[in-house]
C-alpha cells in the first residue's frame, strides 16, 4: 500500500493482526488532490534494496525523494569516523528538500533501512512545481520547521541530558509513543541493531547492550527480535527525568 493514498499498513509481530501505522507530522502527503496529481506528473518511481544510499554528506542535491514505502536513515559522520543516525525517516516523508531548496550541499547521508519504494524529482522540476501550486509550498515550508523543531530537539538530548542512560530511556519512550497497550505493557516495532541505537543515542554499541540488559533486569523492558515492550513506563519516564 502506498501511503500517498494511506499510512502504510504492518502486520503486527505479536498477534498478526494489520495496524495502520499512523502518518508522519511530515508527511509531504497533506496536499490538495490536484497538487498530488501534478506531483504525479513530474515524478520518477522506483524500489530501491535495502542498504542503498541514496545521497551522501556533501554531495550536492540533484533533487529530493519521497518516501512510498519503507524506511530510510539520516546520518552524518565525524572527520574521526563517528557515525550519528539524526532521524528515521518513515513512509510519505521528503528526504533532501533542505538541499534541493537551498541549493546547498546535503547535510546527511540517507540509506534505505528495507526495500524502499521512493519517488524523485529533479530540483528543476520541484522549485517549477512549488512556484505553481501554493499549498504544496505552504506544505514544505511546515515540513522546513518540523525538520528544524527536530534538530533543536536532537541538540537538547544530546547536549543537556546527563548521562546515556537519560538519552536511552528518552529514546525508548519516543520510540514506543505509537505502540500497542497489552495487559499493561507497550509493544513496539525497533528494528534497529544495537550498533544503530548506539548511533542514535551517541555512545558506543557495548554501552548500549549493557544498559538494555539493566533495563530488563530491571523489568523496565525488554527487546526480543525486533519487538520492544515497555513493561514499567513510569519507571522509564523517572530515569528520563531524574538525570
Amino acid at each position: 500500500m502506498n501511503c500517498a493514498n494511506r499510512a502504510s499498513a504492518v502486520e503486527h509481530p505479536l498477534n498478526g493482526f494489520v495496524a495502520v501505522a499512523p502518518e508522519p507530522e511530515n508527511s509531504f502527503w497533506s496536499i490538495s488532490r490536484e497538487s498530488r496529481e501534478a506531483f504525479n506528473k513530474i515524478k520518477h518511481t522506483s524500489v530501491f534494496p535495502a542498504d542503498t544510499v541514496l545521497f551522501v554528506e556533501g554531495q550536492s542535491a540533484g533533487g529530493v525523494f519521497v518516501l512510498g514505502a519503507g524506511r530510510a536513515k539520516l546520518s552524518t559522520c565525524s572527520p574521526e569516523g563517528r557515525t550519528m543516525i539524526l532521524r528515521i525517516a518513515d513512509c510519505g516523508e521528503m528526504l533532501g528538500l533542505h538541499a534541493s531548496i537551498t541549493g546547498m550541499p546535503h547535510g546527511m547521508t540517507v540509506a534505505t533501512m528495507q526495500p524502499s519504494t521512493l519517488d524523485f524529482v529533479s530540483r528543476e522540476n520541484l522549485l517549477a512545481f512549488l512556484r505553481g501550486h501554493g499549498d504544496a509550498a505552504l506544505r514544505v515550508t511546515q515540513i522546513l520547521s518540523y525538520e528544524c523543531m527536530q534538530a533543536y530537539e536532537l541538540a537538547r538530548r544530546i547536549g543537556l541530558s546527563h548521562s546515556v542512560s537519560e538519552r536511552l530511556a528518552g529514546f525508548l519512550l519516543d520510540t514506543a509513543m505509537h505502540g500497542e497497550m497489552k495487559n499493561g505493557r507497550i509493544h513496539a516495532r525497533l528494528a534497529l541493531t544495537h550498533e544503530e541505537i548506539s548511533q542514535v543515542v551517541g555512545t558506543s554499541r557495548e554501552t548500549i547492550t549493557r544498559l538494555l540488559s539493566e533495563f530488563k533486569k530491571k523489568e523496565m523492558v525488554e527487546l526480543r527480535g525486533s519487538t520492544l515492550t515497555i513493561c514499567n513506563r513510569p519507571a522509564l519516564e523517572g530515569l528520563r527525568g531524574a538525570n
